[in-house]
Parts: structure tokens; C-alpha cells; sequence
């Protein structure tokens, strides 16, 4: 579910620390994370910041600062040095470091054109670094039981150069679960029954999921902000949060909202200094009002301060307040719509947002977002001179329309997952997205259609109010995904239309999209279908991924191709596949037979 880290963080505080004069000192920083947390996040910054730069620099940058912030927090709180902002005394430290190649330019500026400038080559390292890789067990057991602490901080250290926006919280709250999969499967000397490796292969997805969904998020947000702009990340984060607390006010939840979108601002910057102060400041400021806010985030606001966001993410939508009425009539029906349209357009198409979200738990933010722009198209249509006196009573049947058609092409889905499982559902979006996007490679249409493949079998199990929220903020996930790789490298105009045009219709868009007409089909060479004796493995999910590999060939070939052809070819593949898995010269066979499984195919597409 897309409840991205900012729903938990709604704040009434100023914009950003250096937008005040009390800012937070090093010794106060210091004395807040006690001396592991300090130096951990030192860590984070610097390995961030410096990427292409060595395990032993980081690690000595970390120490000079927590070496300067102890000596703050303790007696010399007053002096110059304790005085400097935070994010001036870590540039400091990086461009006082000899051999760390590429900072000079950035070195030679003033604040703050210094700190936009390492923020450009911070956004220019993606990609730079090689990910980290799952230790081999022996070795790393051995280094584990030898060298505790360097190894913690080593895997620190990897983790935010591969990652250089990602919130340095989660960097560390992935830290600890590290630490405790080396306890947990390095366990004791003594116990050789304790198989590592096998360990290892089921515990480390745990480690590194964190990682990758709170960096899918803050990418997706970012990505949204970018090409949509404040005004529609804005309408997110009021439907998302009016959903999460539905008893908060109007007033405090536009106030909430735009302070989200400001924290995302400095976020999405890569100014982490500034976005780690934000969300810290919001966490308090939630868990000191609980009361008008939610009732449910009792137990989280009890935690550390650096495990408090994972938990109010997760936790549940308040309950709605007892005397909140089901509908929002007076949207339609009161005689001063127009008038107030027309004097507060975007106030009063927000409140419509906020009090038809807050009563929908069971819709997706993007639906309501769609239900907010029908609204308006009705307020522009409805409020024009000479509109029929009635013309606004329409709105309530085009809405129960457009809930209807939502909700029937999600439980269409479901009813095909259900009825043919993970491969076969997979193969009808492989099926599908060929066709739409026939420009994606192999891995990459495979790689989208297992994501949404995920969606069904996480969604499609949940109860009616849940269903659609689960589908399509995940769903929006994976485009958002496609759009990002669509801007690095155009696929074709359709999806370039449904990127582009509007954030909320995107899932409906990419619905709708067919053959790309422009698409020139593959012509039919000796490499495009191959049979080899790996065919014949037993490994199921080494062969279904082989099968569908091909499936996405058949479509690129033949885009036009019809489920009887399809079937016909499958059939056909499938018992030349068992005729040759079953002689002794497997290879020979399938030289023999493969070349004249295409003729006939050929024949058959032909018709």
C-alpha cells in the first residue's frame, strides 16, 4: 500500500530549520541521538555525499564530527565551532579531507551555492555504485565473530552510497536487522547443525526490503512532484491523509498538507540534513497530538524516535468520527456552489476532497483524485451561464458510474488471478503489456508484469473495503515505475501520453492502451526462437521464465496474434518439448525438430 512515509508526518512547524533562527545545534543533535545514532547517521551523510570515496574516509569524517559534537554537547556548547549550522560543519569535514577527487570546484563556493552544488553531483552518482552483495556465509560468520562493529558500519556504508536520497532512519533501522541476521545465522561455534548459507538465502530479502520499498516510495513521490508539480502531490497527500485521520479538522489537515509538500520538496532536493530535521520534527509534533489526530498510533509513539515512521505508516486509518454523515450533498444541492467556485476555486474543491475522502477508507487516493477532477468538470460545466437548472444533479449517477467501472475491472482481475494462479495470470499481462509497450526488453516486461503479479496475490485475498486501496496504490507503484523508465528512454506515444497527461487517470490510461500501431514487428531470424536441451530442466521456475520469454518473442513477431493461434502454437511447443525431453540425444532432437516447429508456426500465423 502506497501510504507513503509523509502520511505519517503532518507538522504545523516552520518550513525548514534554516527558514528559523532557532536552529538545532551539533551538541543538541548530539545529546538528542546519543553517540551510536550520531556517528551511525555521520556515517550515512558522509557515505552519501562522498560515494566514490573509501570505507576508511568515512569512517574517519565520522569520527572527527562526533568527536567535535561530544565535546559540544559537553563543555564547550558556546564556542564558534559549536555554533556553525549542521549542514555547514559536514561540508566542512568533506572539503577539509585531502584525495577525495571531484569536490574542489563545489569546495571553492560559498553556502549555499557550496551545498547545491554537492547536491548536483549527488544526484549525477545513481548508478555509480555497485550493489551490495550478500556475503558468502563462511566468510562472513568469521568476519562477524572478529570484527563486530567495522562490519555494522561497513554494511552502513554501502547501503547509503548505492543510496544517496534515501532517509537515513531506514538506512539505520536496515542496519539493525543486518545485525540481527548475522546473530541469527552465525549463531553459536558449537552448533554445526546451523546451516548459514541456507539462513542467509531466507533472511537477507528481509534485510534489503526496507531498503527498496522506502526507495521505491520516496523515488515515486519525488517522481510525481517532478512531473506533475506541488499542486497534484498537494491533492495526494489530502486524500491520503484526510483517509489516516479522518476526526483532524479542515483546517489542520491543509496545514498538514502543505507542510508534507514542503518536506518532500527539501526531500526529492536530496538536501538530507534538512529532510531528516523535517520528518524528526513531524514524528514529534503527530505523537504530541494525537488527540486531534488518530487514535490508532498510541503504541508507535512509544518507540525510539528513529523506529517511530515505519509504525505510523503501517498503523491503520483512525475510525471515523460517529457523527459524520454518508454523504456530501450539500456539494451538489446547496444554492451558493457556483458562487463560492468561483471566489475560492481551489479551497472549496479541496474541501470537497477532504470530506469525501474522509468518509471513503475503502477507495484508492488516486480514485478520489479522479472523483475531485469529475467534480470540478461538473462545477465548470454546471456554473457556465445558461446551464440547465438541473444540470448538477447528473454528477451522483457519473460518479456511481465511474465507482462502478472501477471496482468491476478490479474485481475482473481478481477473478483471473484467482481462477489461473501466479504463472498463468502473469502470462496474460505478458500477453498484454507486449502489446502495449513492445519497445520494453524481455526482462523489463517480465520484471513489471511479476510486480503486478505480487499485487494480485496480495490484494486479491483482502476483503472488499480493502481491495482497492491495496490494488491500485500499488499498481500506481509499478507505473510509476514504467514512467520513470519511459523518461530515461521514450517507449512510444501512448505511454508517453499516459505519463504525461494526468497522474490520477494513469492506471485507467495505460488500461486502455492497445497494439502500438507504429510498432515494426520482429522480423523472424534464427536466434528469435531457440530450442536447446535446457528446455528439459526440472527446475519449474527456470522453465516458466525460458517459456515466457518466448511468449514475449511470439508477441513482438506477431502482435496481431489470436488466442486460437496462440494456443495452437503452445500446444505444439509443448509436446515437440516432451517428444525431445524424453529421447536420449535431447539436443539433436530439438536441432531436428525446432527449425520445423517454426515453419508450421509461421504457417499458422500466416492464415
Amino acid at each position: 500500500v502506497i501510504l507513503l512515509v509523509s502520511l505519517t508526518v503532518v507538522r504545523a512547524l516552520p518550513r525548514s530549520y534554516r527558514d528559523t533562527g532557532e536552529k538545532t545545534s551539533i551538541g543538541q543533535r548530539f545529546s538528542q541521538l546519543q553517540e551510536d545514532n550520531f556517528k551511525a547517521i555521520a556515517m550515512v551523510m558522509f557515505a552519501q555525499y562522498v560515494p566514490g570515496g573509501t570505507f576508511g574516509k568515512a569512517v574517519k569524517m565520522a569520527e572527527d564530527v562526533t568527536a567535535l559534537a561530544r565535546r559540544c554537547a559537553a563543555a564547550d556548547r558556546d564556542s564558534p565551532d559549536c555554533l556553525q549550522p549542521l549542514d555547514r560543519i559536514f561540508l566542512d569535514t568533506i572539503c577539509q579531507e585531502e584525495e577525495l577527487p571531484g569536490f574542489s570546484d563545489c569546495c571553492a563556493k560559498k553556502d549555499p551555492e557550496r551545498n547545491d552544488c554537492f547536491l548536483t553531483l549527488k544526484n549525477s552518482s545513481r548508478g555509480f555504485v555497485a550493489p551490495f552483495e550478500r556475503p558468502n556465509a563462511e566468510a562472513a560468520c568469521k568476519n562477524h565473530s572478529q570484527h563486530h562493529q567495522p562490519l555494522a558500519g561497513h554494511f552502513i556504508y554501502e547501503v547509503s552510497r548505492q543510496h544517496p536520497f534515501l532517509y537515513a532512519p531506514t538506512i539505520l533501522s536496515v542496519a539493525l536487522r543486518y545485525e540481527e541476521m548475522m546473530n541469527k545465522c552465525c549463531g553459536s561455534a558449537g552448533d554445526p547443525a546451523l546451516n548459514a548459507e541456507e539462513c542467509f538465502r531466507r533472511q537477507a530479502p528481509k534485510v534489503v526490503k526496507p531498503v527498496k520499498e522506502d526507495g521505491l516510495r520516496q523515488e515515486h513521490t519525488c517522481g510525481i512532484l517532478k512531473k506533475f508539480g506541488e499542486r497534484t502531490l498537494k491533492a495526494l497527500k489530502l486524500a491520503q491523509i484526510s483517509q489516516k485521520f479522518p476526526k483532524a479538522a479542515f483546517a489542520t489537515v491543509t496545514k498538514l498538507v502543505a507542510d508534507v509538500a514542503d518536506m518532500h520538496e527539501a526531500c526529492c532536493r536530496g538536501d538530507m540534513l534538512d529532510c531528516m530535521h523535517d520528518r524528526e520534527e513531524i514524528l514529534r509534533y503527530v505523537c504530541a497530538n494525537q488527540g486531534i489526530l488518530s487514535s490508532k498510533i498510541k503504541k508507535c509513539c512509544e518507540k525510539p524516535l528513529l523506529q517511530r515512521s515505519e509504525c505510523i505508516v503501517n498503523a491503520e486509518p483512525d475510525d471515523k468520527p460517529a457523527d459524520l454523515s454518508p454523504h456530501v450533498r450539500e456539494f451538489i444541492e446547496d444554492k451558493g456552489i457556483c458562487e463560492r467556485f468561483a471566489q475560492e476555486k481551489d479551497t472549496h474543491l479541496a474541501r470537497f476532497l477532504y470530506e469525501y475522502s474522509r468518509r471513503h477508507p475503502e477507495f484508492s487516493p488516486q480514485m478520489l483524485l479522479r472523483i475531485a477532477k469529475g467534480y470540478e468538470d461538473l462545477l465548470k460545466e454546471c456554473c457556465r451561464a445558461g446551464a440547465p437548472h438541473n444540470c448538477c444533479s447528473r454528477g451522483e449517477e457519473e460518479l456511481k458510474k465511474h465507482i462502478y467501472e472501477t471496482e468491476s475491472v478490479m474485481k475482473t482481475s481478481c477473478d483471473i488471478y484467482k481462477a489461473k494462479g501466479d504463472y498463468y495470470f502473469q502470462n496474460e499481462l505478458l500477453l498484454s503489456f507486449t502489446k502495449k509497450m513492445p519497445q520494453l526488453t524481455s526482462a523489463e516486461l517480465i520484471r513489471f508484469t511479476k510486480q503486478m503479479t505480487t499485487i494480485g496475490s496480495k490484494c486479491c485475498q483482502l476483503s472488499q473495503d480493502k481491495l482497492l486501496p491495496c490494488a491500485e496504490e500499488n499498481l500506481d507503484l509499478v507505473l510509476g515505475e514504467i514512467c520513470r523508465r519511459h523518461l530515461r528512454d521514450p517507449i512510444n506515444p501512448g505511454v508517453c501520453h499516459c505519463c504525461s497527461s494526468s497522474y490520477s487517470f494513469r492506471r485507467p490510461c495505460m488500461g486502455k492502451l492497445e497494439i502500438d500501431e507504429n510498432y515494426v514487428p520482429l522480423a523472424l531470424t534464427p536466434g528469435l526462437f531457440a530450442f536447446h536441451e535446457d528446455l528439459c530442466t526440472t527446475e519449474e521456475e527456470q522453465l516458466q521464465h525460458k517459456k515466457q520469454e518466448m511468449l514475449i518473442n511470439l508477441i513482438k513477431y506477431k502482435p496481431r496474434i489470436t488466442q486460437e493461434q496462440l494456443s495452437s502454437v503452445t500446444a505444439a511447443f509443448a509436446s515437440m518439448r516432451e517428444r525431445c525431453c524424453g529421447e536420449e540425444n535431447r539436443q539433436a532432437c530439438f536441432a531436428r525438430e525446432g527449425p520445423e516447429l517454426i515453419k508450421r508456426s509461421e504457417k499458422l500465423l500466416a492464415a
